[in-house]
């Protein structure tokens, strides 16, 4: 007779990826970016030479993230929103393409944070996330849902189109951008498509009052806590992706010396990881401490925890909640001619093919 026990014990458990990650602890070129572009290519190939199968980059990475609404009037700022909207890219732009066959050629995932242009508007920009496959093809494109704060000065609102979770060779990706990790329906919207690898988009500093004065935003502990919620309630792994300051503190201070006490004041972000019961692991790296960190996801370690609290399955109550979602892609327009509706893709975010690569 067998041993039930035995036979158990035998049992072989799910192969779910063992996947390395990177996140790029790094300021981009602040305000140029074909430089900033450059620099994403070379962090793409020095994470995929050290074995990584995904490289994650900081929030609005390219070209870098408008901390002067933080600092100044919006009067005192004209130039600088200029400079940012024409330095913004498009979702289907040359830069993109650039990254797509980065990614192709190193045969690496990447999710990249980034400043939007829109082809409707020369001065509408989102704050967005890409996800491209180890072919170079894009996955997903998210806008955030909600600017944050002095970033409403910046970004329109993005729309629930990005809000997807992807299946791919290393696991089930889904993305959000920084305060969204705080919207219990933004990432209740992500648990219930079986996440279990979350990205998570940051930026250098979240200045919320004048230097000196008590009280200013604790980025990196308020980003371990809404992280680590996360994967606590997903049963996933996270990766934390902040910038440093870098050459925009010297170039904010340049240009009004009076911010200077904030910069050095104001607590600085955190890059880390997070395992699916919210404890920390792998490296990390903070402040202006730049590089690539690294630590290693055993995606069977997603399961267990589910037996205790599954909060898309059996520890839900279907019957009585209920969440739908508008996965619609925004635009500001929508063509009829002779009967038939017609989209613009592009303004709205168009998700293009696989690039070639020589």
């Amino acid at each position: 007779m067998i041993n039930p026990l035995v036979f158990l014990s035998n049992m072989p458990a799910p192969m779910l990826p063992i996947v390395k990650v990177a996140a790029c602890h790094a300021a981009p070129v602040f305000l140029d970016t074909a430089a900033t572009v450059q620099k994403g290519i070379q962090l793409i190939g020095e994470a995929a030479q050290a074995g990584a199968d995904l490289v994650v980059f900081p929030e609005a990475w390219i070209p870098g993230f408008p901390l002067w609404s933080a600092l100044a009037s919006p009067t005192m700022n004209h130039d600088l929103f200029i400079s940012l909207a024409r330095e913004a890219i498009f979702v289907d732009g040359t830069e993109i393409d650039q990254l797509r066959a980065a990614c192709k050629q190193y045969r690496i995932f990447a999710q990249i944070g980034f400043n939007e242009r829109s082809k409707a508007s020369l001065g509408c920009l989102f704050n967005a996330t890409i996800l491209i496959s180890d072919e170079g093809v894009v996955l997903n494109h998210h806008r955030k849902l909600v600017p944050t704060f002095f970033e409403k000065l910046i970004w329109a609102p993005g729309d629930g189109a990005g809000l997807r979770v992807v299946e791919t060779r290393i696991g089930r990706l889904g993305s959000l951008i920084c305060g969204e990790n705080g919207n219990g329906l933004a990432r209740y919207s992500l648990m219930a498509q079986g996440e279990q690898l979350h990205v998570s988009h940051w930026p250098p500093i979240f200045p919320t009052r004048p230097p000196g004065e008590a009280g200013n935003f604790d980025l990196a502990g308020a980003t371990r806590i809404r992280v680590a919620a996360h994967c606590f309630e997903a049963k996933c792994f996270g990766i934390v992706c902040a910038s440093p300051l870098g050459a925009a503190r010297d170039f904010l201070i340049q240009r009004d010396p009076s911010c200077a006490p904030l910069l050095e004041d104001v607590p600085q972000s955190s890059t880390m990881f997070l395992d699916p019961t919210g404890s920390q692991i792998g490296d990390e790296l903070e402040g202006e401490s730049e590089g690539i960190a690294y630590a290693t996801f055993d995606l069977n370690k997603c399961i267990e925890p589910k037996q205790f609290h599954d909060f898309v399955g059996g520890y839900q109550r279907l019957d009585i909640f209920k969440l739908t979602i508008n996965r619609t892609r925004h635009e500001p327009v929508v063509w009829e001619e002779d009967g038939r509706v017609q989209h613009n893709t592009v303004s709205a975010g168009f998700i293009p093919s696989a690039p070639s690569v020589a």
